[in-house]
């Protein structure tokens, strides 16, 4: 893991427009959103996928990059005062506290257009029409029908009953899109068959919900001091979430069965999955 994060945060530094370039504070504060923080989990998910598909590292870098380039946008975008309004992101704070709110708003849109650069500037597949479906890939992930569908819906849902079924369905958009987008670029760099790359996108669905129950469990459960984000606010702003509805012991119990479903998507790939496997286990015992 310390080896890919060191790998990406080096290809994020070249990805990123230099500050010295006008207009200086925009990619100033561009820098400061994406880099020298965060677990780098999508870009992770995205090495690992590629590995169990036989991808070469440079194409890897690429769709790494793209996909934390979408996750910081939507981190900047989520913290500002007409979403939920936070002022720590990964132990310091957030874009629109240190520089303003406009910049961060440009912040987001400039992040966005430049992981769709990165993701169409060099050769990621095989085939023209493979990389277009990446395009599409993340496109989806990243709209209506993914990120920021689920993030309306979720605006929506503060203060409001929701069932299991329906608060499933806005994680799948909100966090799980852009996770099991992250494993599908990795693994379309290199060479699997439609049957294995379903596999691989079914495990991605199982570590992205996953990943949402922790995080939930986390903000209840956690310091702010260890999440380095302000912790208890799903609580506070009265959001529906799995501990809510289920309770902690429970929200538990359901990281540990999407874990295990994750891990037997895995199995007819063998030793070239044991990234990808770590990596459920991670997501599923971490405690930051």
């Amino acid at each position: 893991m310390a080896d890919i994060q060191s790998r990406v945060e080096a290809a994020l530094e070249r990805c990123l427009p230099s500050a010295d370039h006008a207009p200086r504070r925009l990619h100033a504060a561009m820098r400061y959103a994406v880099l020298g923080g965060g677990k780098r989990v999508r870009p992770l998910l995205a090495f690992a996928a590629g590995a169990a598909a036989g991808a070469a590292p440079e194409r890897l870098d690429a769709a790494a990059c793209a996909v934390e380039l979408i996750h910081a946008y939507s981190l900047v975008h989520d913290d500002m005062p007409c979403m939920d309004d936070d002022v720590l992101r990964r132990g310091k704070p957030t874009v629109h506290v240190e520089f303003d709110e406009a910049t961060a708003l440009l912040v987001g849109d400039g992040l966005q257009a430049l992981a769709f650069e990165a993701l169409g500037a060099q050769r990621l597949a095989d085939e023209p029409a493979a990389q277009v479906e990446m395009l599409r890939t993340l496109a989806v992930a990243s709209g209506t029908r993914g990120m920021a569908g689920g993030q309306a819906i979720d605006l929506a849902a503060v203060g409001q009953p929701m069932t299991l079924p329906e608060l499933e369905l806005m994680h799948i958009m909100k966090t799980g899109a852009l996770i099991r987008a992250s494993v599908t670029l990795g693994a379309r760099c290199g060479h699997l068959g439609a049957g294995e790359l379903a596999r691989l996108d079914h495990y991605a669905k199982c570590v992205g919900l996953a990943f949402q129950v922790v995080d939930d469990v986390l903000d209840a459960e956690a310091s702010t001091a260890t999440l380095g984000k302000t912790a208890g606010k799903d609580a506070a702003q009265n959001k529906p979430t799995y501990v809510s509805l289920l309770g902690v012991a429970r929200a538990r119990e359901l990281a540990q069965e999407l874990r295990r479903d994750a891990h037997k998507a895995l199995a007819d790939f063998g030793a070239h999955a044991t990234r990808l496997g770590d990596l459920a286990d991670f997501i599923v015992t971490r405690e930051f």
